[in-house]
């Protein structure tokens, strides 16, 4: 039949296969933190967002395994039905005061809260303001929402200019509701959304303030508190969301704001209404990750030593790191086909990072993403350095 041509051919996958440069889908047989098992053998991970390091925690595990005795393994129910947990209340007041907000929604992971939460914000003829390179929950949320909502207007702006916001914001109607959606951290770039000259735009032209903080929370800022904490401006952002397979280890999402906005998109968002509740080993995960980080502020010290060193480091061998300010770091390579040699021979010696290519950056922007973990050694970084090095070099890139 007509619909499944495309399917047919869609042959690249095969092509680089047989060519041994296939970098996805990988399988782990079994994950030890820092090193993992793929195909038989031992390498060393830098491509994971286990951003702590907590996920073999045995605290954290012995939390998971806890929740699953007393609650089993599933709420089998939405949270607006039966699904709702009093762990689920706990955390979310919980989650509320550690980002300094009245309230917090838990989500059954973090692309939901996106595409939940900003398309139920959205309404006929109001405006959504978006930065070019937001992660792919954002933008899923606000054509959903623009589905919904015909009369809906979307703005793109240049990736964290600022100046090209500000132009967006001149150029639209003052009296429509505007929302604007961005990343904290930005999880290709590594780099930090300029948000004090945002929050002064926003101000200035009446529109709410939406921050995705993933990869922010439990990396930047003092206490781990995310993007917000990095620059002081709790109060200034309306609404924030963060994901829980990443710092906190675990699978879901969540939303704060003030109580009616929250309080809203709890009646109103269908990924919520619609969608099972976060299990109870989940909740439970996140629980103890957030204790861990509210007592034991030394493993974000570490991971952001690690960043810092690590984006000098590589800088110094002469790779490109773009605008990195996080233990998010990519390694410009520029070339399709060169991205994926370079995974592959990395793979090989080793070590496992992501290959980045279009349509997942732009055409020029191919790179392979790194990441560090709170539990990398000194010896991991200087392994994953010498290894770079070496095959940097010989390919040509540095």
């Amino acid at each position: 039949m007509k619909i499944f041509e495309k399917c047919r051919e869609f042959t690249k996958v095969d092509e680089y296969k047989q060519r041994g440069l296939y970098p996805y889908f990988v399988p782990i047989a079994e994950n030890n933190g820092t090193r993992v098992k793929m195909n038989g053998r031992e390498v060393l991970m830098i491509g994971s967002n286990n951003y702590l390091g907590l996920t073999k925690d045995p605290r954290v595990q012995e939390a998971a395994i806890k929740a699953v005795e007393k609650y089993g393994t599933s709420c089998s129910g939405s949270r607006f039905l039966n699904g709702t947990y009093e762990m689920h209340e706990e955390l979310e007041a919980r989650l509320a005061r550690f980002v300094n907000k009245e309230a917090a929604l838990v989500f059954g992971t973090g692309y939901q809260t996106n595409a939940g939460a900003i398309s139920t914000l959205l309404e006929n003829n109001s405006i959504i303001i978006t930065d070019k390179t937001n992660h792919s929950s954002i933008f899923d949320g606000v054509f959903l929402g623009a589905a919904l909502n015909p009369r809906v207007v979307i703005k793109r702006y240049r990736h964290n200019d600022m100046e090209d916001l500000e132009r967006v914001f001149q150029a639209l109607n003052p009296d429509l509701p505007k929302l604007i959606v961005t990343d904290g951290v930005f999880s290709m770039e590594g780099d930090v959304v300029k948000l004090p000259r945002m929050i002064e735009l926003c101000q200035q032209y009446g529109c709410g303030l939406y921050l995705d903080d993933a990869h922010g929370l439990g990396v930047v800022g003092k206490t781990g508190r995310g993007t917000m904490e990095h620059y002081d401006k709790f109060n200034q952002v309306d609404v924030v969301m963060s994901t829980f397979s990443k710092t906190f280890s675990s699978l879901g999402g969540f939303v704060a704001g003030k109580k009616e906005v929250v309080n809203y998109i709890k009646h109103f968002s269908r990924q919520l209404i619609f969608s099972a509740a976060i299990p109870p080993a989940n909740t439970a995960s996140v629980l103890k990750v957030l204790e861990i980080m509210e007592t034991e502020p030394q493993h974000v010290a570490r991971l952001q030593e690690i960043g810092s060193t690590m984006r000098r480091e590589f800088q110094a061998l002469g790779f490109d790191t773009g605008e990195s300010e996080t233990p998010i770091i990519p390694i410009l390579v520029r070339d399709f086909d060169k991205t994926f040699a370079f995974w592959s021979a990395l793979f090989e010696a080793g070590i496992y990072t992501n290959a980045v290519v279009p349509p997942g950056v732009p055409a020029d922007r191919s790179l392979l993403r790194t990441s560090y973990m709170a539990i990398h050694t000194d010896d991991d970084l200087q392994h994953v350095l010498s290894t770079f090095k070496k095959i940097g070099k010989g390919m040509g890139i540095i």
